[in-house]
């Protein structure tokens, strides 16, 4: 299971969702990225963003680290709910990973008469 944390944070009734998660980049060169998504809970995320390039996932794991020491003394705390955002985070992996996980075949379909 690749390392992923969330954090929320209670402001005046309004709940803040913080997401991040380190996965590798497409290309096997050992490259990888830390991706936060942000937003109002239960809502869209408002924020998608990726760091990186890393070399390897100790390098991106620390960087993570950071992040949630960083997030924790602007008074978020870890929560243990399920990721929601995770589609959102599958399609900017796409987009950095240059669609590589798109079919370019050719197709021709004729229906029997």
């Amino acid at each position: 299971m690749l390392p992923s944390l969330c954090l929320t944070r209670r402001c005046l009734g309004v709940v803040t969702r913080i997401e991040c998660t380190v996965r590798p980049l497409a290309g096997d060169q050992g490259l990888w990225t830390v991706l936060c998504v942000a937003g109002m809970d239960a809502k869209q995320p408002s924020l998608i963003n990726a760091q990186g390039p890393f070399c390897g996932p100790c390098a991106a794991q620390q960087i993570l680290a950071g992040k949630a020491v960083s997030l924790q003394a602007q008074g978020y705390q870890l929560a243990l709910d399920m990721p929601i955002w995770i589609l959102h985070m599958q399609a900017k992996m796409r987009r950095l990973n240059g669609g590589s996980g798109s079919s370019k075949g050719v197709f021709q379909f004729q229906p029997e008469a």
